[in-house]
């Protein structure tokens, strides 16, 4: 899950769930560690994990208070649009901070240059560490030191609905421009639309700008790339899908009208990743599992590419329980963590290991998801990261209203860049 600032739409904080009658709060948490060789006081988690998921991560929680009796779990499921200002709030005001957050991988640069996050670097909470897919490991590293654990991985796909395609006799798109000519056939023999746009989310910009041959930034080399022609094109291409009706769009809560219009059939396709797998098997269009297709993102006029989401474990830096909460990161990102989340909600795991136990090598959206992780594209792990997203998200609307053309609306991202990244070209 993922994903740029994707996610649920922000609601209110779901009230923390105590494992334990006792426990108390993140950074208020009582003296604990290591007490006669064993773990013990509280570690508050909060769990950004979505509706479908939630219930498999307090399990896991839960599993963790098993092992070590001593230690209490305050387990809290914050809604993944609410987490970022509130982890940054609790943690810059010095109070309610959690001591363990599942944080999204562009999170981490940003939290650990703020100050927030305890590097991990010889700590319990990294084990095993030649275990992690190499390209899960560079989004918990911020200047040479480590910030986080990987935990989960992913990268978008393109869920389609079998049934629809095939009665409207047209295959599977490999590129945007073949789903805009399949767009009317489909319709006119199943009342479907095509595909469901996701112009609420800049993350879901990502695959129509990398079809392009584009990129955000180079951050090596500090140039901003999103205002050159490969950026233009990209916003043609979405402006493109919407006006012709191949697609249909929402300038809010995407999240929950695109797994909707998927679940119901109203959509033959929708640009999605792995988090909600079980999510739209539990649509209508869905009764027969069988039914959900997943096929890489179309591509653009020169490319192929979608962004490397996941999810990271990080301990915040005024943890009043570092011994306890490095080793609940060292059991959340385990191997046999990450195979239970796998075999319960079809979740790609961060270790090498897991991939080769049967149950996981066998999960169909393993054998697709795994290559495409493989052939995913590196965000920039850079503290402005997450940043990058909101002046996309702006003229993304602007483009979709029609209140920007597409080389306005790249230009002006262009510049809302440079004044972001002071130091870039």
């Amino acid at each position: 899950m993922r994903r740029g600032i994707r996610g649920i739409t922000a609601t209110a904080l779901v009230a923390g769930l105590a494992l334990a009658a006792t426990a108390c709060g993140g950074g208020d948490s009582g003296s604990g560690g290591d007490s006669g060789g064993e773990l013990s006081g509280t570690v508050t988690f909060w769990d950004t994990s979505n509706d479908a998921e939630k219930a498999t991560y307090r399990k896991l929680a839960e599993g963790f208070q098993q092992e070590h009796p001593k230690v209490h779990v305050k387990y809290v499921n914050v809604p993944f649009g609410d987490a970022n200002a509130k982890f940054k709030n609790a943690a810059g005001g010095n109070s309610g901070a959690p001591d363990v957050m599942r944080t999204e991988v562009a999170w981490v640069a940003d939290f650990a240059n703020l100050g927030y996050l305890a590097p991990l670097d010889g700590t319990p909470a990294l084990d095993k560490t030649d275990d992690y897919l190499p390209q899960a490991v560079g989004s918990t590293k911020f200047k040479g030191k480590t910030y986080a654990a990987p935990q989960v991985i992913d990268t978008l796909g393109l869920f389609y609905n079998k049934k629809l395609l095939k009665d409207a006799g047209v295959e599977v798109p490999k590129t945007f421009d073949e789903l805009a000519k399949a767009a009317k056939k489909i319709k006119d023999r199943t009342g479907a639309t095509a595909l469901y746009l996701r112009g609420d989310d800049p993350y879901w910009f990502l695959p129509y700008l990398y079809g392009e041959g584009g990129d955000m930034v180079n951050a090596r080399d500090k140039v901003v790339e999103i205002d050159d022609g490969a950026g233009v094109r990209a916003f043609k291409t979405i402006k493109g899908l919407v006006d012709s009706k191949a697609a249909v769009t929402d300038a809010t809560d995407g999240q929950e009208n695109q797994l909707k219009a998927l679940k119901d059939g109203t959509v033959a396709m929708a640009v999605d990743g792995p988090w909600d797998i079980e999510g739209a098997r539990a649509g209508k269009a869905f009764k027969d599992k069988k039914n959900l297709g997943v096929a890489p993102v179309p591509g653009g006029s020169t490319a192929q590419g979608s962004p490397q989401g996941g999810w990271n474990l990080s301990v915040y830096a005024g943890s009043k329980n570092l011994q306890a909460s490095y080793a609940f990161v060292k059991y959340m990102s385990s191997a046999k963590v990450q195979q239970q989340t796998n075999e319960k909600l079809s979740l790609l795991p961060t270790r090498k290991s897991v991939y080769e136990v049967p149950a996981v090598k066998s999960n169909e959206m393993v054998q697709f998801f795994k290559p495409a992780v493989d052939g995913a594209v590196q965000r920039p792990w850079i503290a402005e990261g997450n940043s990058l997203f909101e002046p996309v998200k702006v003229q993304m609307n602007k483009v979709l209203t029609g209140a920007a053309s597409p080389q306005q609306a790249a230009k002006a991202t262009g510049d809302a860049y440079r004044k972001l990244l002071k130091d870039y070209k």
